[in-house]
């Protein structure tokens, strides 16, 4: 392979630097996609840029290891041929509220109907959200039909435990204006702490004032959607939801110390009742491991736990933690009544969630939670009483408020068990 260099680097962390005037200015929240501009964040035509940061997250660096190996083209630009979303989402109204949304482009699936123009005149404009179908199947599912608890329909739900859905994947799309508003901090704070936590990886975030949509390189988040997606949005439509983060141990490998994926096996099973029901169950996943503090802090945490004088107990779950990442939770629920909002989402039915940081969170976004669904306690693994006592006892949603002096008591295994 022949490796590919350009005969300069042209910086573009000042205004005017790229020598080129933008054609296409960002206009966040106006109602129509040819009034808001595509968001341009690709490498191809520096001198267009209206967005810090790449596409593609922190999968941007195995691009440039690509690129820099001679796999890939630098100048490669995507063919959207044929690559239209499966099942229509939107538009909503909510779309055309600045503050309603400002952590995901809502026409970032379109992108190729609505700025067709655009891309054929050489903008090199990409989705930042895809929309598919997939069929599921889960164990548990199989299980819930065994014990009766699911009936197979031959449409969304078959004999064999197979689940129709519809699938999105969603890359984040910040309006720093707007997350500045949801944290209620200065943008040029918001700007700041982002340049140093990043330690300098985006000058752009401090000389470039005129570009106000960033895209992180963080996860994203992926919707399963059960039932007729069209009828989000629309009066009447029954909606159950669960939203999970992401816990690779349990959910991919059944890892015991959480609950992680018994409640997503659980939420699944709800959605699925409500899609059979004629309404539309929702999954949401997002990828933020432990907490979002990342999987190694919580590896880290694990192990203070098990080794602590007196053994692993609810009393000192959160503080184990905290002294270790310095905070208990860095998922910040601001930010996640986005992607309701995104499909059209006013009330939910059954929301599969003990969190109250979350469920104060919808709330407050004017999203209205009509029943709130705990995990079933048969659910419940041995070595999670810890957590899910710790949780209930901080004020997670419960009919059954463990004891003080229970929380003093170890009930998780030993580190060597």
């Amino acid at each position: 392979m022949t490796r590919q260099s350009s005969d300069h680097i042209v910086l573009s962390s000042h205004p005017g630097a790229q020598g080129q005037a933008r054609l296409h200015d960002i206009h966040w929240g106006k109602p129509t996609a040819a009034e808001r501009g595509p968001v341009i964040a690709s490498l191809t035509d520096v001198g267009q840029r209206n967005a810090i940061g790449s596409h593609a997250g922190a999968y941007a660096v195995y691009r440039a290891l690509a690129v820099a190996s001679g796999a890939l083209q630098r100048d490669h630009r995507p063919d959207l041929t044929n690559t239209a979303p499966a099942e229509p989402i939107g538009p909503h109204p909510q779309w055309a509220d600045p503050d309603k949304i400002v952590s995901l482009d809502p026409w970032g699936h379109l992108v190729a109907s609505v700025f067709a123009e655009h891309i054929a005149a050489g903008i090199d404009a990409r989705p930042t959200i895809a929309v598919t179908k997939a069929h599921i199947n889960m164990p548990e599912l199989k299980d819930a039909i065994a014990a009766g608890r699911l009936q197979p329909d031959g449409n969304i739900l078959s004999d064999n435990g197979d689940v129709r859905v519809t699938k999105a994947a969603i890359d984040p799309v910040w309006y720093l204006p707007g997350i500045a508003n949801r944290f209620e901090v200065k943008e040029s704070s918001l700007r700041r702490a982002l340049f140093e936590q990043t330690a300098g990886m985006f000058p752009e975030l401090v000389t470039r004032p005129d570009l106000k949509v960033f895209l992180p390189p963080i996860g994203g988040m992926t919707l399963y959607f059960f039932g007729d997606v069209a009828k989000l949005g629309k009066p009447g439509t029954r909606v159950a939801c669960r939203l999970h983060d992401e816990c690779n141990g349990s959910d991919v490998f059944g890892s015991d110390i959480c609950t992680c994926r018994p409640y997503l096996a659980h939420g699944i099973e709800v959605c699925i009742e409500e899609a059979q029901q004629g309404g539309v169950g929702l999954v949401v996943y997002n990828r933020k491991e432990g907490r979002a503090l990342g999987e190694v802090t919580k590896f880290l945490v694990y192990n203070a736990r098990k080794r602590q004088p007196g053994g692993d107990r609810a009393e000192t779950y959160f503080a184990r933690t905290e002294c270790v990442a310095g905070v208990q939770d860095m998922r910040f629920q601001q930010l996640m009544p986005d992607v309701f909002h995104w499909l059209g989402i006013t009330r939910i039915d059954r929301w599969a969630s003990m969190s109250d940081m979350k469920h104060g969170a919808l709330v407050e976004a004017g999203i209205e939670v009509v029943e709130r669904v705990p995990i079933p306690d048969g659910l419940i693994p041995m070595d999670a009483r810890v957590e899910m006592d710790a949780k209930k006892a901080a004020g997670y949603f419960t009919s059954d408020m463990p004891a003080a002096e229970d929380l003093t008591l170890p009930k998780g295994r030993a580190l060597d068990e």
